[in-house]
C-alpha cells in the first residue's frame, strides 16, 4: 500500500520500525481511557518483535501527522472455518483526542476494509466496550454491527496457567 494522504497533511501507511514509541503512547492514551491506565505491560521491544520480526503475526496502520503518530489500528488475521477464508481481527483503533475530528478513525477502517477485498478476506471485526457510545457511534456509521449473539470469553493470568497445568476451577 501507498501511504494516502488525508485532511490536515496526515499520512496514512502500514506502521514501520521506529514507529513503536508513537504506536505505544496510543495504547497508553486507550487504556487510559478505556479505564485501565495501568493495565499496558506492552514494551516498545514487544512491538518491534511483533510487528517487524522474522514473522509478524500482527500488523499495524499509523496516521501520521507533522511527524507524530496521530492515531493506530493495530490488528492480526483471524480465520473463519464456515467461510473458509482468513479475516481480520481489529484488536486496537485510537486516535488522539487533539487529532480527532478530522476522518482518521474512518480513514483507519477504510484501509483495513480495503485490504479484506483485496485479499478476499469475508470479515473485519472487534469488540468495543459497551459504554463506548463515541465508538460505536463511529462504528454503527461505517455499517458495522454488533453481534449480539455471542459472548467474549477471555481466559489469562491464574486461570490461563492453571488450565494449562491441568488444574481446573470447580
Amino acid at each position: 500500500m501507498n501511504p494516502s494522504t488525508l485532511p490536515g497533511g496526515a499520512v496514512l501507511r502500514p506502521a514501520a520500525p521506529g514507529d513503536e514509541p508513537g504506536i505505544l503512547a496510543c495504547i497508553h492514551a486507550l487504556a487510559e481511557y478505556e479505564r485501565e491506565p495501568d493495565a499496558v505491560a506492552t514494551t516498545p521491544e514487544d512491538l518491534t518483535r511483533a510487528l517487524f520480526g522474522p514473522h509478524p503475526a500482527t500488523f499495524a496502520h499509523v496516521v501520521e501527522r507533522d511527524g507524530e503518530i496521530a492515531g493506530i489500528a493495530v490488528w492480526f488475521l483471524s480465520f473463519s472455518t464456515w467461510t473458509g477464508t482468513h479475516g481480520i481481527w481489529l484488536e486496537d483503533l485510537f486516535v488522539h483526542p487533539e487529532h480527532r475530528g478530522h476522518g482518521y478513525g474512518v480513514a483507519l477502517l477504510r484501509e483495513l476494509a480495503r485490504v479484506c477485498v483485496e485479499r478476499g478476506y469475508r470479515r473485519l471485526e472487534w469488540t468495543v466496550l459497551d459504554w463506548n457510545e463515541p465508538s460505536i457511534r463511529l462504528y454503527q456509521a461505517v455499517g458495522g454491527r454488533p453481534q449480539d449473539d455471542w459472548t467474549t470469553y477471555r481466559l489469562a493470568g491464574d486461570a490461563l496457567e492453571d488450565l494449562a497445568a491441568g488444574r481446573r476451577k470447580k
